[in-house]
């Protein structure tokens, strides 16, 4: 269990930075697509890596291409914003893992697709 708080702290450590300084990101990434797919794809390796090493790999080749669209100079598209609530909220369904799709597989996740739906 350790493990998985370290790297859920860490992971909310290198989402936290992001976020400090979004403000100062660029709202447009010209990045060539070829280039993002290439620090992004590849090949996987044949041995285990150490789950933060996956988290800060990811988040350096995403980095080049992440628009600023939380930060206030984003005036692209309507797509939201990263309140602290939606944001905290966003990682306990992922760590919740349910599946609203019937009643039986969640009973909660299935009376808040509900709810969301009226």
């Amino acid at each position: 269990m350790d493990d998985t708080r370290d790297l859920l702290r860490h992971t909310a450590d290198v989402a936290a930075s992001f976020l400090d300084g979004v403000d100062q990101r660029p709202v447009g990434r010209p990045i060539a697509v070829d280039t993002l797919r290439a620090a992004l794809g590849g090949p996987l390796l044949q041995r285990p890596t150490a789950p933060a090493t996956v988290i800060d790999a990811l988040a350096a080749a995403a980095d080049p291409g992440i628009v600023a669209t939380a930060g206030p100079r984003y005036f692209g598209f309507v797509v939201g914003g990263s309140l602290p609530a939606a944001l905290a909220s966003d990682w306990l369904t992922s760590a919740w893992d349910q599946n609203g799709g019937l009643y039986v597989l969640s009973p909660a996740a299935a009376v808040v697709e509900q709810t969301v739906a009226g």
